[in-house]
């Protein structure tokens, strides 16, 4: 007969065995620490700075965002292919069916030349004289070959450098009525702007550049390009 004791003292021991062993498992979770996900980074707050020697100008008016930047945009264009003196890109931007208009001061006129998108591409080797207005203060016809008025009324200056931009709002204070507005109801127009070049002037050798746009199919379409300055 086996002895009581003898059988107690193996339960005793199978039982201990069984509390000191752990699964393989349980012993790997234990060494590895719990992995917390990376915090994301946050999306920018704002848009990279522009150009900070421009200064762009907005009208009062409310418009939709994404169209003041296409209109601003178009006209940054055309201003550096009048900078090139790329007159067959520059016919891409004119009015398929008004044409361009070329207003030497601020008042636009219906008597100002106008040149259809066929005949704006090779202007620049037109030698005709045409007349653009009066000078004034003198009253003198405006007689001049294309590329000579676009010497002395288009780019005098270098516009793409001008240090403020307006968008529907006109920079310059000069003598001259600004007509624009009600001559293109429904237009958008650009201005380049410089404030004056020599401090002895006082500001009065301003210089702007107005570029007047209107819709067309969808498209701002280029209806007239206005120089205008200080005037007696």
């Amino acid at each position: 007969m086996i002895n009581k004791s003898v059988v107690v003292f193996f339960l005793f021991l199978g039982l201990l065995t069984a509390c000191n062993l752990t699964s393989p498992n349980q012993n790997i979770e234990a060494s590895i620490s719990p992995t917390v996900p990376p915090t994301p980074l946050p999306f920018p707050s704002s848009l990279p700075p522009t150009d900070s020697s421009t200064e762009v100008v907005l009208s009062s008016t409310t418009l939709a965002i994404t169209l003041n930047q296409t209109v601003l945009d178009r006209a940054s264009q055309v201003v550096q292919t009048l900078k090139n003196q790329d007159f067959i890109s520059f016919a891409g931007y004119v009015h398929p069916l008004n044409g361009v208009r070329f207003s030497p001061y601020a008042f636009v006129q219906e008597t100002d030349q106008v040149f259809s998108v066929d005949e704006i591409g090779s202007i620049m080797a037109d030698s005709k004289v045409y007349t653009w207005g009066s000078y004034a203060g003198t009253g003198e016809p405006i007689n001049l070959s294309f590329p000579a008025y676009y010497s002395e009324f288009i780019y005098d200056v270098n516009f793409t450098n001008a240090p403020q931009v307006a968008l529907n709002h006109r920079l310059s204070a000069g003598n001259s009525i600004d007509n624009s507005a009600e001559f293109y109801p429904g237009s958008m127009f650009v201005e380049y702007y410089f404030p004056g070049f020599d401090p002895q002037y006082g500001g009065m050798d301003w210089r702007s550049l107005r570029l007047v746009f209107s819709e067309y199919n969808g498209t701002w379409a280029l209806v007239d390009i206005i120089h205008d300055e200080w005037t007696p």
